[in-house]
C-alpha cells in the first residue's frame, strides 16, 4: 500500500468539528487512518461568527487527527453549510467542436462553463456545479456523451451557491491552523456521498441531514441531484426544548436525549393493583446529571417535548419537498443522517408526518478505524473523504509525514540510494 495516497477531510459543524485522514488502497478503498472531533466553538447555523475561537478549536481537531495518523495536513476537502446556502437548476447548450468527430472531456467543460453563467449578486458565489443530465442532438437522459457522436450538447445542471463572506472566512480560518482547503464541499452533497446507495439515487431519494443547528435536504432523481436547500433547524433545539421543558441545564438536557435515544429499562408500577397508577418511569441516576432529577417520565417527555419539535422539522422539510417540485419522484422515500437522526422516535415522525418510507442512514465502505465513525454523526465528514476520492488523482494525494516534510517512502529511498553509491 502506497503511503503517499492520502486524503483529508474536515467538517466544520455547529455543534462538532471532525477530522478525518484517510489513506487509499490500491482497489481504491478508504482506509481510515486518523479521526478526531471536539466541541464546536465560534460556528453557529454552520457558518463562522468569531474566528479566534473557531481557529482553536479546528485546530484541535485537526492536531489530535494528525496524531493518530502520524501525518501532517497540508490540504483538506471542508465542509460547507448554513441556512444561506441556494441551489438553483440551469440548462446551457453548445455547439461539438468537432461536428464530425466524438464528443471529448473539454466539450463537457464548455457547456457545465456554459451554465455556470447565471446571474448572482456580488455577495454570493457559486459552490458547485453538478451535471444532472445530458442531451445530444435531441436525444435525451444521457449521462456521459464522451465518446458519442453529435453536433449539438445541451446539459441541465444543478448548481449550488453560497454567501461569500461566510465561504472566504471558512476558508481563511482552516487556512490559519497551517491547511490548504483543497475544495469547499456542501455538507448535503458530502453525507449524500456516505449514506445513499446507487439504487436509491436512481430511483429517487430524499437526504435529510438533522445537525446541531440546521438541517440539510436533497432530493436525488435520476441518480442526480435535482433540490437541495438548508433548514435553520436541527438537533440543538430538541435538547433546548427538553431544558426549558424540565428546567435543567443545556449539557443535561443533551445527555437525557442521548439517554433516551437508548433502549431503555423501564420502570413500571405494579400491575397487580389496579389502583396504583402505571407510569414509564425512567431512572436517571446512570448518567448523573447535576440537577436534582432522579426520575422522569418518558411519555411526557418524549411526547410532550421532543416529538412537537421533530413534527416541526419534518414539516419544514415537508415545504422544501413540495418547492421542488420532486416528491412524485421518490420512491426510496427519506434517508435521515447527522447527529439529530439519532433521536427517540425520528423515524416515526419522519413517516407520520411525511408519509414516505424513512431509514437511519449509515456510513459504509470504509476499512481501519470504521468504530470510530460508526455512528450518523459522522456522514459528513465520511462523505468529503468519499467525495475527494473520486475528484482527484492519486498523485494529488501526496502528504508529508509529521514532523519531516517529507513522505516516509523518500526518505527511506533516499537513504538506499545513499548508501549503495558508497559500496563497489
Amino acid at each position: 500500500m502506497p503511503k503517499d495516497k492520502i486524503i483529508c477531510a474536515i467538517d466544520v459543524g455547529s455543534s462538532k468539528i471532525a477530522t478525518l485522514i484517510a489513506s487509499v488502497l490500491e482497489d481504491d478503498r478508504l482506509n481510515l487512518i486518523g479521526v478526531s472531533a471536539v466541541a464546536s466553538r465560534g460556528v453557529k447555523k454552520s457558518q463562522i461568527v468569531d474566528i479566534e475561537s473557531a481557529v482553536a478549536a479546528i485546530d484541535e481537531s485537526v492536531q489530535s487527527a494528525e496524531r493518530m495518523a502520524g501525518y501532517s495536513l497540508s490540504n483538506a476537502f471542508v465542509s460547507m453549510g448554513g441556512p444561506q446556502i441556494e441551489s438553483i437548476n440551469s440548462h446551457a447548450v453548445v455547439a461539438v467542436a468537432e461536428p464530425d468527430g466524438e464528443i471529448k472531456a473539454s466539450d463537457i467543460g464548455r457547456v457545465n462553463e456554459a451554465a455556470r453563467a447565471i446571474a448572482l449578486p456580488s455577495s454570493r458565489e457559486i459552490l458547485h456545479v453538478i451535471p444532472r443530465t445530458f442531451t445530444v442532438d435531441g436525444q435525451e437522459g444521457i449521462s456521459d456523451p464522451i465518446g458519442m457522436t453529435g453536433v449539438r450538447l445541451e446539459t441541465d445542471t444543478h448548481i449550488i451557491t453560497g454567501p461569500t463572506t461566510s465561504m472566504r472566512n471558512l476558508v481563511k480560518c482552516v487556512g490559519m491552523v497551517g491547511v490548504d482547503t483543497k475544495e469547499l464541499v456542501f455538507s448535503g452533497v458530502a453525507s449524500a456521498a456516505a449514506v445513499l446507495t446507487d439504487t436509491e439515487k436512481e430511483l429517487g431519494v430524499i437526504l435529510v441531514d438533522i445537525g446541531g443547528e440546521t438541517t440539510d435536504v436533497v432530493v436525488f432523481v435520476d441518480g442526480a441531484i435535482a433540490y437541495s436547500s438548508v433548514i435553520p433547524i436541527g438537533g440543538r433545539h430538541v435538547t433546548s426544548d427538553i431544558a426549558v421543558g424540565l428546567r435543567i441545564s443545556l449539557e443535561s438536557a443533551e445527555k437525557i436525549k442521548q439517554y433516551l435515544a437508548k433502549p431503555q429499562k423501564i420502570i413500571q408500577a405494579d400491575e397487580k393493583n389496579p389502583k396504583e397508577r402505571k407510569e414509564d418511569l425512567l431512572d436517571l441516576k446512570e448518567i448523573k446529571i447535576t440537577e436534582e432529577v432522579q426520575k422522569i417520565s418518558r411519555k411526557a417527555v418524549v411526547d410532550s417535548i421532543i416529538r412537537p419539535r421533530l413534527q416541526e422539522i419534518f414539516k419544514y422539510v415537508g415545504k422544501e419537498i413540495k418547492k421542488s417540485g420532486f416528491g412524485s419522484q421518490t420512491p426510496s422515500g427519506l434517508v435521515i443522517t447527522g447527529g439529530g437522526a439519532l433521536t427517540v422516535g425520528v423515524l416515526d415522525q419522519a413517516k407520520y408526518i411525511l408519509g414516505f418510507p424513512a431509514r437511519t442512514g449509515k456510513v459504509e465502505g470504509f476499512t481501519g478505524l470504521i468504530d470510530e465513525i460508526d455512528a450518523p454523526t459522522f456522514a459528513t465528514a465520511a462523505g468529503l473523504l468519499i467525495y475527494g476520492a473520486k475528484s482527484v488523482s492519486p498523485e494529488q494525494m501526496n502528504l508529508p509525514v509529521l514532523g519531516s516534510g517529507i513522505p516516509l517512502k523518500q526518505v527511506t529511498q533516499k537513504v538506499t540510494d545513499l548508501i549503495k553509491s558508497f559500496l563497489p
